[in-house]
């Protein structure tokens, strides 16, 4: 089944072209099935880039999804126009009477700021709170993920000597874990941060789980059921070359950077890199959306409920 989303957003004709399964309102309206509501708060700043590596996980399940834009009410974005913005998002305050299966909580670029400085950070602990009540499942994404853990925890994140970047080697700690079903004993997935979620820390709070981990990089995916959520944070969704944008954009700003390790082929910027996480990140996200399907209540009205 296909995931529900505007005509109109550049995201359709670009899964489209994929091959992804994606429907219009139109055609949404001919069938009468309940589809699952998922809600995607995107807090990074190339907004349809990011719309369209979630859209691109989670509508490749058999299942019907209906995908809301979510944005932070009194945050403008300064890298994606107005137009765009105003005719797919709506702001955290107008949809927070509804009750969504699934949210996604983005990353964001400002992991180098206490949680507390961030201007939107009130807003965001509305948010935070609100998923315990109107959402059934929400995913926390790198900085979103580092922002529940803390709020409902008290976990902080640690600044790094110098940036996490490449291709990480991970392992499969808990394969009997719904959401690592199909997973491999080992895989690669990229990460891009300054900052660091450290084991010890959340060793420390019953109820938490890791997941997968890297001896180089940390902790990555940790279950929180109490709280109904996954973190992870590291990045399934990125496309083949967003390590490559990042890289060159740091490169051309004379920002010091190191080559994205285990990224290019040879170590070599000049060579197109390979995607060797794409697979893996379709199983983690479609084991979410299923893990969503079997638990979520028919009834909106009970979602949140204990």
């Amino acid at each position: 089944m296909p995931i529900k989303i505007p005509e109109s957003l550049p995201a359709y004709d670009i899964l489209n072209r994929e091959g992804v399964m994606v429907m219009s309102d139109a055609q949404a309206a001919r069938q009468d099935i309940r589809p699952l509501q998922i809600g995607l708060l995107n807090l990074m700043p190339k907004k349809i880039q990011t719309e369209t590596q979630f859209a691109r996980l989670i509508g490749a399940t058999p299942l019907q999804i209906e995908l809301s834009l979510i944005k932070m009410t009194e945050h403008q974005s300064r890298n994606t126009s107005t137009e765009h913005m105003d005719a797919f998002y709506q702001s955290f305050q107008e949809v927070k009477d509804r009750k969504f299966d699934g949210l996604i909580i983005t990353g964001a670029p400002i992991e180098h700021l206490p949680f507390t400085d961030v201007t939107y950070w009130s807003e965001m602990v509305e948010v935070m709170e609100w998923t315990q009540t109107n959402v059934h499942s929400t995913f926390g994404v790198c900085w979103g993920g580092m922002a529940m853990i803390n709020h409902f925890h008290g976990v902080d994140k640690h600044m790094l000597d110098h940036k996490a970047f490449g291709c990480f080697t991970h392992r499969n700690i808990v394969p009997s874990s719904p959401y690592l079903r199909g997973f491999s004993d080992e895989f690669v997935i990229p990460v891009s941060r300054w900052t660091e979620m450290r084991q010890p820390d959340i060793d420390r709070v019953p109820g938490l789980t890791t997941l997968v981990a890297s001896s180089d990089a940390g902790p990555c995916l940790v279950e929180d059921p109490a709280h109904r959520a996954i973190y992870i944070f590291n990045h399934f969704e990125y496309d083949s070359d967003t390590l490559k944008q990042e890289y060159d954009r740091d490169i051309a700003s004379g920002t010091p950077i190191n080559v994205p390790m285990n990224y290019y082929p040879g170590n070599d910027p000049t060579r197109t890199p390979d995607n060797r996480w794409r697979s893996h990140g379709h199983l983690l996200y479609g084991n979410w959306i299923n893990q969503i399907y079997q638990t979520t209540p028919f009834d909106f009205g009970q979602i949140g409920q204990k």
